[in-house]
């Protein structure tokens, strides 16, 4: 028999919605071993998201684009030693992964069965069935060797206190002083064929504020630009009753704002997953990905929006530009259909 694991490493180092996705995995594994110390290990920049969370005994980044890159991931793996793990589950399919994985001695090792290098890596491998299952449910199949069932549990994410205070200051302080819902606006993204237009983010604002509600525009660094032009393009009604937030946040304080607000607008983004997770009411645009791939926001309270194109998806994450040039997977998505979808979460007229 296989005795019990004492301490579990936990792997998934690829953007924030991938890890906040891990959740559901990591409260299943802490139903099934309550006694075992877990570690997750991130990309380097989002552990402080994870350091409250209660199913882990710690969250570790990992620096892929800096100190940790190349074969430095070998001396990191082989550095997992000391650490006395004797499960480690891979959520990643990268050669580095795998090179992390079998550096490490790690007695078990669980991961997906391709591409083959995995096959060398881990000392057993289960099949992702990408076009079959949604990606939670894919990484609940790298339970199944634990026999741990594919049903994923619910899971929300635990934020640090310093991170709520920093949200409840916003409350007290940064909105108009009425009993408004609160809408959050997001309009950035990494992949810049994955954002919607400016204008339609500035048209969704003026209908909102209209309706009384009250705005947090959000953005992380590197996206205030685009922010501060929703904003602009705005009427002054809107104008007033929207609080601009970008690049003023932590991640673990952009989540804490992110968990407070009535309902959220968003691109399919990284952001998106921290509002679903707990339990906000959202609507995501989805242009070159689809909900089909699998990565969408779960839960009653979120909406996918949409085009049945035959270019669509075009890619697993986004382009430059987009390949056929004319984007209408984003443009062809008006703002009264977003509001529209919106209204009724905020509890407004639509």
């Amino acid at each position: 028999m296989i005795p019990e694991p004492r301490a579990i490493g936990v792997w998934q180092t690829a953007f924030l919605g991938d890890a906040v996705l891990t959740l559901p995995l990591l409260a299943a594994l802490r139903a099934r071993f309550p006694e075992a110390a877990i570690h997750l290990f991130v990309r380097a920049g989002l552990e402080g998201l994870f350091a409250a969370q209660p199913e882990l005994a710690s969250a570790q980044g990992f620096a892929k684009r800096g100190s940790e890159k190349g074969l430095a991931a070998w001396r990191f793996g082989r550095g997992l030693k000391s650490r006395d793990l004797d499960l480690w589950i891979s959520a990643h399919t990268s050669a580095r992964s795998a090179l992390v994985a079998a550096a490490s001695g790690i007695p078990r090792r669980i991961g997906y069965d391709a591409p083959w290098f995995n096959r060398l890596a881990y000392t057993e491998t289960v099949s992702r069935r990408f076009h079959e299952l949604e990606e939670v449910e894919r990484l609940m199949a790298l339970l199944a060797p634990l026999g741990i069932g594919p049903e994923a549990p619910e899971a929300r994410l635990v934020l640090p206190e310093a991170a709520l205070a920093r949200a409840r200051a916003i409350w007290e302080t940064d909105l108009p002083e009425d009993d408004g819902p609160v809408l959050g606006v997001h309009p950035g993204s990494t992949w810049p064929t994955k954002c919607w237009p400016v204008g339609h983010f500035s048209r969704v604002l003026d209908l909102a504020a209209s309706a009384g509600a009250r705005i947090l525009l959000l953005a992380g660094p590197g996206e205030e630009g685009v922010a501060r032009a929703v904003l602009d393009g705005a009427g002054d009604l809107a104008r007033r009753r929207t609080r601009n937030l970008a690049a003023a946040l932590s991640l673990p304080e952009l989540a804490a704002v992110i968990g407070r607000l009535t309902a959220y607008l968003t691109n399919d983004s990284g952001p998106m997953h921290l509002a679903w997770v707990q339990g906000v009411p959202l609507a995501a645009v989805f242009g070159p990905t689809t909900r089909s791939l699998g990565f969408f926001p779960r839960g009653a309270g979120s909406t996918v929006l949409e085009r049945d194109l035959p270019c669509r998806p075009c890619g697993l994450h986004g382009h430059r530009l987009c390949p056929e040039g004319h984007h209408r997977c984003m443009t062809e998505i008006r703002p009264e259909e977003a509001w529209a979808a919106l209204a009724p979460k905020l509890g407004l007229a639509g």
